[in-house]
């Protein structure tokens, strides 16, 4: 998810995806481990975007 949309979400719905995303961080790591994972890469683009919401989680508390 790019940034310029993520601004245009309201707090409770950051947290939202923040813990959707670091539940399906979990699973890809997991699927990693097992051998399932058909897009390696995805781990890395979901990481970032963790970072990117708690980025925008903490300038919205400030």
């Amino acid at each position: 998810m790019k940034i310029s949309e993520l601004k245009n979400k309201n707090k409770p719905e950051l947290e939202n995806l923040l813990k959707d995303n670091r539940k399906k961080l979990k699973d890809l790591k997991f699927n990693l481990a097992r051998e399932k994972v058909k897009n390696p890469k995805e781990i890395k683009e979901v990481k970032k975007t963790i970072a990117r919401l708690l980025t925008l989680l903490c300038q919205k508390e400030n």
